[in-house]
């Protein structure tokens, strides 16, 4: 597997610190295991050079992390809609969000970035992590989450589907949590095209020789 890293931020500043990316928990200490547990079923689902099928998700594989996991499907470019989605999401949202575009997690000014990540993620396909920092006001302290983006295909072969995972530094509040991209980095994934329209019975097909111009021919004879 391929993987290609693109990161973008945020912060202009000139401290380097400022840059570093903490990928096993939060600046509070709070663990970011739940994204590395739903990468590494999601590793072990993979067929190379085809990812999985969202079929082959069984919930029983990501018990310990079903809280902050969620299904999106791909309704339009650079559109996702959540299928299902854990009790931490529900929570974040102060609703309930199956039926809900992604976009709706975000504030205005990053819901047109988050369309460009799902793009990557559907197109490439690859594999995105997002740095998230919350809206900021009076009555809520800046809150930090983190999110995974991993490519399924449907049963018809095309990659329109997406295991994620969120998971947010801070209690829920009685405000809808929004939130504005920080940082992204995408991991590419070589050979992950969709899956060809074919009814070939696998182990049936011939090889086929490559045709050879200067070949003899057959000449009648009288």
């Amino acid at each position: 597997m391929r993987y290609l890293s693109r990161v973008q931020n945020d912060n202009e500043s000139g401290n380097p610190m400022d840059k570093v990316i903490a990928m096993d928990r939060f600046r509070s200490g709070k663990s970011l295991s739940p994204l590395r547990q739903a990468e590494a079923y999601w590793a072990a689902l993979c067929d190379a050079p085809l990812v999985p099928k969202r079929s082959q998700i069984d919930p029983r594989g990501l018990e310990n992390v079903l809280q902050y996991t969620f299904v999106l499907e791909r309704i339009a470019p650079g559109i996702a809609r959540f299928r299902l989605a854990g009790q931490h999401l529900h929570g974040l949202a102060g609703m309930e969000v199956r039926g809900m575009p992604l976009s709706a997690f975000f504030v205005a000014a990053s819901r047109a970035e988050i369309g460009a990540v799902l793009e990557d993620v559907f197109d490439e396909p690859s594999i995105a992590e997002l740095t998230l920092t919350g809206e900021h006001d009076n009555f809520r302290r800046n809150n930090e989450a983190r999110m995974i983006l991993l490519p399924l295909r449907s049963d018809c072969g095309q990659v329109d589907r997406a295991l994620g995972v969120l998971v947010a530094d801070d209690d829920f509040s009685d405000q809808p949590s929004r939130f504005r991209i920080a940082q992204s980095a995408f991991r590419g994934i070589r050979g992950n095209a969709p899956a060809p329209q074919q009814h070939e019975t696998a182990g049936f097909a011939d090889s086929q020789a490559p045709f050879q111009d200067s070949a003899p021919r057959l000449r009648l004879i009288k």
